[in-house]
């Protein structure tokens, strides 16, 4: 993450563009709907959790396979598909996969300034 000497109005626009570029990624994999807004990391989560609870019922291959690409690592997902409640296996995968790839961002963005 973004060293603790960054002035505040820095990481707050640091932060906004990493979960853009995350909603570009995601974008593609979910069909996600145009969005206009400046999106939270919170409200990505709210948006995905539908779709991602569709994919479960619906299109698991497939949800899998985003999983996959993503490198969410199979730990992580076996863990909450076999741990978690019912009711709470969409929003808990779906938050996986954001935090998963602002940090595939974070990880690009720290590397390409070196």
């Amino acid at each position: 993450m973004v060293g603790l000497d960054v002035p505040l109005f820095l990481l707050s626009k640091i932060m906004k563009d990493i979960i853009q570029n995350t909603v570009e990624f995601l974008k593609q994999d979910f069909e996600l709907p145009l969005v206009v807004e400046t999106l939270t990391e919170e409200k990505l989560i709210q948006l995905l959790t539908p779709i991602v609870s569709k994919m479960l019922d619906r299109e698991f291959e497939k949800l899998l396979n985003i999983c996959y690409r993503v490198d969410l690592g199979e730990n992580r997902l076996k863990s909450i598909l076999h741990e978690s409640q019912p009711e709470n296996i969409a929003m808990e995968l779906a938050t996986a996969l954001v935090k998963r790839q602002i940090q595939k961002i974070e990880i690009r963005q720290r590397y390409s300034e070196e």
